[in-house]
């Protein structure tokens, strides 16, 4: 579980020490959570050589277990908390190994790989899953939309739905009236189902020049922040925070005014988040 803060006192991994492989996991959620991910358009080139065909879900998963390590795969177990497998395979090299698997596929093969990585839930197959459809150029893409959206209801820890909401993202910058879909994740029972709709929605804080859409859609976002506020669950705390921070790097004055009309809340924790930028 990620660190929760509660007044001075700092709550991680249920008060205990960190052994050497979860502190290592923690600093790379750390550096995840803080970093700012990279949602520039890429048009993958087509391969030109015949790569062969693309792994069945069963060659996929012996794949990724080849490359596993238990030491790492116990401290990941450890870390998240989530009752799944795990493999103990780094993300860079998962995305080495789809990258590979992509360039092999037509595009409905990939979503039905992806579909069965995601619903072996293998903690990273399931990562393994959402970059096998993380692409910015796809045509059509209602397909990979509705693949990706129907793993939403299940989310249930912030990894592997964080690069779910990557690959969707993609898809909703392209077709902005998806919104009114996701909007209707803001009253749903899970909580992690709630926070999606804010992570999916990040691409929209990016822009330095945002046309009519972009604005239109960072509005409305501003406004599903206003009705997560009560929500005095950390993580959703967290997401808001997020949000508005990344907004603040092209947009200060939209999340000064925000903090001024909702700030109070917020918790304090997420509040510094959100102002983190702000001068």
């Amino acid at each position: 579980m990620m660190a929760r803060k509660r007044g001075p006192r700092v709550i991680v991994a249920e008060d205990r020490p960190l052994t050497e492989a979860e502190a290592a996991l923690a600093a790379e959620a750390a550096a995840y959570a803080a970093s700012d991910a990279d949602y520039t358009q890429y048009e993958e080139a087509a391969a030109a050589d015949d790569l062969g065909p693309p792994p069945s879900l069963a060659e996929a998963i012996a794949a990724l277990d080849s490359c596993g390590d238990a030491e790492r795969a116990a401290g990941a177990a450890a870390y998240h908390k989530v009752a799944r497998r795990y493999l103990g395979v780094s993300v860079p090299l998962i995305e080495d190994m789809t990258r590979l698997w992509r360039a092999q596929a037509t595009l409905d093969e990939r979503i039905a790989l992806a579909d069965g990585l995601w619903h072996s839930d293998i903690h990273e197959a399931k990562i393994a899953a959402a970059k096998l459809l993380t692409q910015a150029r796809i045509r059509p893409d209602d397909a990979v939309w509705r693949t990706i959206v129907s793993w939403v209801p299940g989310f249930d820890a912030w990894a592997a739905a964080d690069h779910a909401c990557n690959a969707g993202g993609r898809r909703l910058v392209g077709a902005p009236e998806r919104l009114d879909e996701i909007e209707t994740w803001l009253d749903a029972e899970n909580m992690w189902t709630r926070r999606a709709a804010l992570v999916i929605t990040l691409p929209f804080t990016k822009s330095n020049h945002p046309d009519a859409a972009e604005q239109a859609a960072r509005a409305r976002v501003l406004g599903w922040c206003v009705r997560l506020a009560p929500d005095r669950d950390w993580f959703i705390q967290k997401a808001i925070g997020w949000w508005l921070r990344e907004l603040s790097k092209h947009d200060a004055e939209a999340v000064r005014q925000w903090l001024a009309d909702h700030g109070a809340t917020l918790k304090p924790f997420a509040r510094k988040e959100a102002s983190k930028y702000l001068k």
